[in-house]
């Protein structure tokens, strides 16, 4: 492996310097790179210690013990695999391809999916999050722009109002500027006093469970069109014996969760329309030909306008909050003629939101505990300030909890006794702004796994490096500690591993080129 390195270092201070020129100068710094290279370009690498074994899968028999005292550093570097990109662009870069492969395989086919489902009806669904208070917004009336993601074309004034007035709190109920996309009043309230922090933040909360309510409306919609065009159920004999009757249609769906500039959630959802064969229900075979994709449409709409969730009673609002979607609700077919919409630009628009958190709103902090609140709520600051006080807020335990002094037992009971108390998530994911959800899912028959491509990954690696197929690499590790040793060492790995990255990219072109010249010339 070539050792000579053009370092990337803009801003880097002269030590950092002198410690990448003290590692490059040692003689062992080319089978340290090479030791490090499995997290090259990670920012925060996990270290490890302890022993690793090479098992024969036949025989039982230790072919090969290694201590990591005998390795570089006398530590075992792995990746953190953080999905996030502002806190890992490397491991971020690599969930991204392979959130692009979960979400495209649903769609085309490959990797152990039949490329039939291709051919079945596919909607790409973005639900919003309802109204919680006037915020200032971009809006672009008509774009003539041909690259969105460089849109320069003219917005129209935020909130223009023919009789400008002002709120009960005395703001402005009307804004008339044409913000740019990246002026940072987008996504504030007007007025922070009108703005509805809690419902919003419950929403954000009991935003899986509408969903979840949702794709159920979706299907039984579906399922009552089988029955009015005389599809019959399907008769379906489970493992223990028991005769369950079917619907012919089921829905198949993947889904990335955006937040929103005003820190509300929002959720863009692939939904694919399959059939059932009763014979297998693991087969990804196509809907009923009656069963068209104006019926997938329809239920789509039909499922978000009507699917509500109504909360628990909480000692703040004895009736509790109703979550909805918001009436934004945009429903487009892909690959249609003329549409703008792809199957490989909806994999990477999804994948590019799969590595997102609350970025968008400004605020990125890690799990927040009574030690830190104080540090990021305030009920009388900024917007964001507000929603994290919000979640700490209505999260607080009960009363029969914060009683001081070991409790009971008749608190003992009566906690038995009490429901678990639903908000209590809010406190756990206030540095979410409520939202507890994973930022992507789907359903367990629209594609790959996560860790298929993982374990694809890892036996090609171990092929790459000459390792016996019927080898087992079992580790006894522990952990010791996060991060390069040096300022140094994390200059010259991430600069190794962002030039491997480049050369895999450039060789990916010019094979694709070479394919282009192949065609042609045939």
């Amino acid at each position: 492996m070539s050792t000579a390195l053009t370092l990337y270092r803009p801003g880097f201070a002269a030590g950092r310097d002198a410690q990448a020129l003290h590692r490059a100068a040692s003689p062992e710094f080319s089978g340290w790179l090479e030791h490090t290279r499995a997290a090259g370009g990670c920012a925060r690498p996990v270290r490890l210690t302890g022993t690793i074994a090479a098992v024969d899968a036949g025989t039982g028999r230790i072919t090969r013990r290694l201590h990591t005292d005998e390795l570089p550093d006398r530590a075992l570097y792995k990746a953190c695999g953080n999905r996030r990109e502002s806190h890992c662009p490397d491991c971020a870069w690599v969930y991204q391809g392979d959130a692009y492969q979960v979400v495209h395989c649903g769609l085309t086919g490959g990797k152990g999916v039949p490329a039939s489902v291709g051919r079945h009806p596919v909607v790409f669904a973005t639900f919003t999050a309802p109204s919680f208070g006037a915020v200032h917004h971009r809006h672009v009336p008509r774009h003539t722009c041909r690259d969105r993601q460089r849109c320069d074309c003219r917005p129209a004034p935020c909130r223009a109002r023919s009789n400008v007035g002002t709120c009960r709190h005395g703001q402005p109920a009307a804004c008339f500027a044409r913000h740019d996309a990246d002026d940072p009043r987008l996504g504030q309230p007007l007025c922070l006093d009108c703005y509805d922090h809690a419902h919003q933040v419950v929403w954000n909360g009991f935003s899986g469970e509408l969903w979840r309510r949702t794709k159920q409306a979706i299907e039984r919609h579906l399922a009552a069109l089988c029955r009015q065009r005389g599809i019959p159920l399907h008769r379906v004999v489970t493992a223990s014996g028991k005769v369950r009757w079917v619907p012919p249609v089921r829905v198949s769906h993947g889904k990335v969760a955006e937040m929103q500039r005003r820190a509300a959630v929002h959720f863009h959802v692939l939904l694919r329309l399959d059939g059932v064969d009763p014979d297998d229900l693991d087969a990804l075979v196509p809907p009923p030909a009656c069963i068209t994709l104006d019926d997938l449409e329809e239920a789509v709409r039909v499922a978000a306008c009507r699917i509500t969730v109504s909360t628990p009673p909480h000692p703040d609002r004895p009736q509790g909050w109703l979550v909805a979607w918001g009436e934004q609700v945009d429903v487009r077919r892909i690959n249609s003629a003329g549409g703008e919409l792809t199957d490989g630009t909806v994999a990477a628009y999804l994948a590019k939101y799969a590595t997102k958190a609350t970025e968008a709103t400004g605020h990125c902090s890690t799990r927040l505990t009574p030690a830190t609140i104080d540090d990021y709520a305030d009920p009388e600051g900024d917007h964001l300030a507000r929603l994290i006080d919000a979640c700490w807020h209505l999260g607080r335990p009960s009363p029969t909890n914060t009683a001081s002094g070991a409790p009971t037992a008749e608190q003992r009971q009566a906690r038995l006794d009490t429901k678990p108390n639903s908000y209590a998530g809010l406190r756990r994911w206030a540095h979410m702004l409520g939202f507890g959800g994973h930022f992507l899912t789907k359903a367990r028959r629209y594609s790959v796994t996560f860790g298929l491509l993982r374990d694809t990954r890892a036996t090609y690696r171990r092929t790459e490096d000459d390792e016996p197929a019927d080898t087992i690499t079992v580790g006894t590790l522990t952990y010791i500690g996060a991060g390069w040793l040096s300022e140094g060492d994390a200059l010259l790995a991430n600069t190794a591993a962002r030039q491997r990255r480049e050369a895999r990219r450039i060789g990916r072109e010019e094979l694709a080129h070479e394919a282009w010249l192949a065609g042609a010339a045939a």
